[in-house]
């Protein structure tokens, strides 16, 4: 198969918006309208709760691991850095999304699912840092981007191909540059903790009744 037209369903895949779909199944409501407004795991968690976020999440991983591992298999080049452009494609997709206007999340799972392919020990550290960011501050936006930083120095201390080296600093900046915002929010001490009352209810309640009455009509 084409190489290119596996970059193409990369993007498409990775498009796909997991968060949009568990909200509208979940609650009837566009995850876009509430919380953050991101379409991305941990928006998901602060509106509609970890049972829903859950499974985003890994669907949110499994469309940066799939491509890079599968494709890969797929294109009959025997070129790995076709590996490095599914998995680019995939993140892009998620971030800019075609189904949702190209607007999506912050990459930062999707991300961690093409490096679980490509790799795996800079992600494992990656983790750590984040759960233990997490545990200690309370802040995903935290962890996120002190965990793409890891990532970034680890993919220089483990020997890897320059390319994936490359990839690590371009999704280091791009994670940064995506929590701009939050940077700013930690600074002022004003960014949301993990664990603090999410949405409340008869707002997401209420949502889901005018989308019904919207539908109705």
């Amino acid at each position: 198969m084409s190489p290119w037209l596996l970059v193409v369903a990369s993007y498409l895949l990775g498009a796909i918006p997991a968060s949009y779909i568990a909200g509208r199944l979940a609650r009837g409501i566009d995850l876009r309208e509430h919380g953050s407004g991101n379409l991305g795991a941990t928006n998901t968690f602060r509106v509609l709760g970890a049972k829903v976020a859950a499974p985003v999440m890994l669907f949110d991983i499994l469309k940066g691991t799939f491509p890079v591992a599968a494709f890969s298999q797929w294109d009959n080049t025997g070129d790995w850095r076709w590996e490095l452009a599914y998995g680019a494609a995939a993140i892009i997709g998620h971030v800019f999304s075609v189904y949702m206007r190209f607007k999506g999340g912050k990459g930062v799972a999707t991300s961690a699912g093409v490096f679980a392919a490509l790799a795996p020990v800079p992600l494992l550290v990656g983790v750590g840092v984040w759960l233990a960011v997490l545990k200690g501050m309370r802040m995903v936006s935290a962890g996120s981007i002190l965990a793409a930083l890891a990532v970034g120095i680890m993919v220089w201390v483990v020997p890897t191909r320059m390319e994936v080296r490359v990839l690590g600093m371009a999704v280091v900046a791009f994670v940064i540059f995506a929590h701009r915002s939050n940077v700013g929010r930690i600074l002022k001490g004003t960014e949301p903790r993990f664990g603090a009352k999410k949405e409340p209810q008869a707002t997401v309640a209420a949502a889901a009744v005018t989308a019904d009455a919207e539908t109705a009509e």
